[in-house]
């Protein structure tokens, strides 16, 4: 959801030196985008001696600007100890410190999109914006895409309607629950020339296993079995995309 943003910041300082902290789970949509100059990838869990080891390379690479686009408390504390010169982010109960810059993330008129809120901190340091650039996701190497193919291949998948359903959303409060989905899976699987493909996280196999044993449907599989670029292959070979407020769904989104 940055990548509109980053595009922003490219078209209006092309000599800039661009670097990107990300999350390893989420860094094959990153890498490889060219309007980075550098990709930092960190580990979901990290050590204090990890985290302050990040920060002398921060510091020693003298940012002029950090744009703090997640707001998280990781983030902020990067955002703080960075030693920029100008930090940007969002206006925060107890962080407003932080930032020379803050930006509400919602007006008078409700929330605004995430795109949105990103597009407005790159604004913020006076780049004119007249449209928002698309949506910047890599496509699956040549091996990813075989072996999405061999997968539709073999479980005999070619005439069918696929439709894929993430079954988690990171948050609890964003997930539609086990019950809900075997129930959904249930009501799909009586449409005609329907194939259900259910995906997800290693983190979601306690929850694919209850789908599994519970829905009457006869469901394929690939919870914890593909990185996001795969995801998204397969995701284009999809008749429907189905799934709460996450990752895979501003993908499929984005995917024609």
């Amino acid at each position: 959801m940055t990548t509109p943003a980053i595009s922003a910041l490219r078209q209006s300082f092309p000599a800039a030196s661009i670097s990107y902290i990300v999350e390893k789970p989420y860094r094959e949509l990153i890498e490889g985008n060219p309007n980075l100059d550098k990709v930092i990838v960190l580990e979901r869990k990290q050590s204090l001696r990890d985290f302050f080891k990040l920060i002398r390379l921060i510091r020693k690479e003298k940012y002029d600007v950090v744009l703090d686009f997640h707001g998280g408390p990781r983030a902020s504390l990067i955002t703080l100890f960075s030693k920029a010169k100008l930090k940007v982010g969002y206006r925060v109960k107890y962080k407003n410190f932080i930032y020379h810059i803050k930006l509400p993330r919602s007006s008078k008129a409700g929330y605004f999109h995430s795109v949105e809120n990103h597009i407005n901190l790159v604004k913020a340091l006076g780049v004119g914006v007249k449209s928002l650039p698309p949506l910047y996701l890599p496509q699956a190497r040549k091996t990813e895409a075989e072996k999405i193919n061999k997968f539709i291949k073999e479980n005999g998948l070619g005439g069918h309607k696929i439709i894929t359903i993430h079954i988690s959303a990171g948050n609890a409060f964003r997930s539609w629950g086990v019950d809900n989905l075997v129930q959904f899976t249930n009501l799909l699987a009586q449409r005609p020339n329907v194939k259900i493909i259910l995906l997800g996280t290693s983190e979601d196999q306690k929850a694919e296993e209850e789908i599994l044993k519970k829905s009457t449907a006869s469901l394929l599989s690939l919870v914890g079995r593909l990185n996001l670029r795969e995801v998204k292959e397969l995701i284009s070979h999809s008749s429907l995309f189905v799934g709460p407020d996450s990752g895979p769904m501003h993908i499929a989104a984005s995917t024609s």
